[in-house]
């Protein structure tokens, strides 16, 4: 996993984004050196070089919301590191998931998708998700195919609230029929992207 990062650039310091791995949301940012990165490396979880402190600092260490490594990546000049993780808790000391504020919608689909993939991977036998899926395609589908006809009616009514609760139900089943097929969310929004492109 061992890169080559021009730390003399930044006077010893790169600076580090922090990435969901789910909803690709970023996180945070810090710096680290090159002790610091090793550190990372050996532990899997996130260390950072704090400038203010003049030490190191393994985010969680107080807290124990760790940022566990997922993947690291440079950028094209080398003195910039771009690091995916899953994150124990918040990630910002105010509570929030990111630093830049909470999620967003967009994120928390990808959220749901990871904990209804989890579900069932794990074969959760109190879950409703693996109850559905384990009893197959047809069953999914139809349920899908439920969902569909109750959005649509509530989209004819004027309760927003309805509306809006049956449109959440039809996302969710969606998920698991996407789950069912074997194909995940960014494999819809690559062909959306294709066609937009066109």
């Amino acid at each position: 996993m061992k890169l080559d990062i021009n730390f003399n650039k930044g006077n010893g310091l790169v600076p580090v984004i922090i990435q969901d791995k789910d909803s690709m949301q970023v996180l945070m940012q810090g710096y680290m050196n090159e002790e610091a990165y090793q550190q990372t490396i050996t532990e899997g979880k996130v260390t950072f070089y704090s400038r203010t402190k003049n030490r190191l600092w393994t985010k969680g260490e107080t807290s124990g919301n760790y940022l566990l490594v997922k993947e690291i990546k440079t950028d094209c000049d080398k003195d910039c590191l771009l690091i995916t993780v899953e994150a124990i808790g918040a990630t910002c000391h105010t509570g929030t998931t990111s630093c830049f504020g909470n999620a967003d919608d967009k994120g928390f689909v990808y959220t749901l998708e990871q904990i209804i993939s989890d579900r069932i991977d794990n074969n959760v036998e109190s879950s409703y998700t693996n109850q559905l899926y384990k009893r197959g395609i047809n069953k999914v589908a139809q349920k899908v195919g439920e969902e569909a006809v109750e959005v649509v009616i509530e989209a004819k009514d004027d309760n927003d609230e309805l509306f809006k609760n049956e449109a959440a139900d039809l996302l969710y089943h969606y998920l698991i029929l996407l789950k069912a097929k074997g194909f995940v969310l960014s494999d819809i929004e690559a062909v959306l992207k294709e066609r937009h492109l066109k």
